[in-house]
């Protein structure tokens, strides 16, 4: 079984930064996507989570629009570590910032997530 443990977060001023990790339990290099998701307002269960950014095996990433050009996502395989480096903070991305790394067996997927690590824009 496979633990992930985020940490990082907390509270800054709008235009301030944070960087995210998430550490994994065991090796990284197997698993084929990594992502940051968060809370989608008023959402209070999994399915709600919006992606933030995610980067495949490869070093592949993709961002939510809203993020462009202000966040950055990263791994370190050697450190089974996942990150997510956050500039130019706004108001609007106060949320609990959830990891989630996935990988397929056979033709089966497994999904595994952190617990979360709130992150407050505010002044």
């Amino acid at each position: 079984q496979v633990q992930l443990v985020e940490s990082g977060g907390g509270l800054v001023q709008p235009g301030g930064s944070l960087r995210l990790s998430c550490a994994a339990s065991g090796t990284i290099s197997s698993f084929y996507t990594m992502a940051w998701y968060r809370q989608a307002p008023g959402g209070k269960q999994r399915e709600q989570r919006e992606l933030v950014a995610d980067i495949t095996s490869g070093g592949s990433t993709n961002y939510a629009d809203s993020v462009k050009g202000r966040f950055t996502i990263s791994k370190d395989n050697a450190k089974s570590t996942l990150y997510l480096q956050m500039n130019s903070l706004k108001p609007e991305d106060t949320d609990v910032y959830y990891c989630k790394m996935s990988k397929m067996q056979g033709t089966v997927w497994f999904h595994y997530w952190g617990q979360g690590t709130q992150v407050t824009v505010s002044s």
